[in-house]
C-alpha cells in the first residue's frame, strides 16, 4: 500500500522552529513536484511550498523567508519543510502531496496531515 506519512508537528511558540517530515512508503518520488500545503480551521487549503526533482523551489508569500522546502533525492523517499520563525498565523493542518511511483504506476497521494499549533 503506497502511503505517504507525515511527521514532526507540534506545539510552538512564537519565533520558535518545527521541522516537519513527509516519507513515502510502498513506492517512491515519481520526480515531479512535491509540495506541502495547510489548511486552518474555517479556511481553505492553500500551498506552503513546493520542489521540484532539481531542487527549485516556491513559497507562499507568507512563509518566504521562514520556511525551507527540501526532499532527498538520494532515497527518494521523504521530503521536509524546516519552520522558522513560527507566527501564530502559521497554526494549521500540514500536508503532504506528490506523485509517487510504484511498479510503473504513477498516482497522486495526500498524507493524513500533521497539526502545527504557534502559541503567542
Amino acid at each position: 500500500q503506497v502511503q505517504l506519512v507525515e511527521s514532526g508537528g507540534g506545539l510552538a511558540q512564537a519565533g520558535g522552529s518545527l521541522r516537519l517530515s513527509c516519507a513515502a512508503s510502498g513506492g517512491y518520488f515519481s520526480g515531479n513536484l512535491m509540495a506541502w500545503y495547510r489548511q486552518a480551521p474555517g479556511k481553505e487549503r492553500e500551498l506552503v511550498a513546493s520542489i521540484t526533482s532539481g531542487g527549485a523551489s516556491n513559497y507562499a508569500d507568507s512563509v518566504k523567508g521562514r520556511f525551507t522546502i527540501s526532499r532527498d533525492n538520494i532515497k527518494k523517499t521523504v521530503i521536509y519543510l524546516q519552520m522558522n520563525g513560527l507566527k501564530p498565523e502559521d497554526t494549521a493542518v500540514y500536508y503532504c502531496n506528490g506523485d509517487i511511483m510504484r511498479g510503473g504506476w504513477t498516482s497522486n497521494y495526500w498524507g493524513q496531515g500533521t497539526q502545527v499549533t504557534v502559541s503567542s
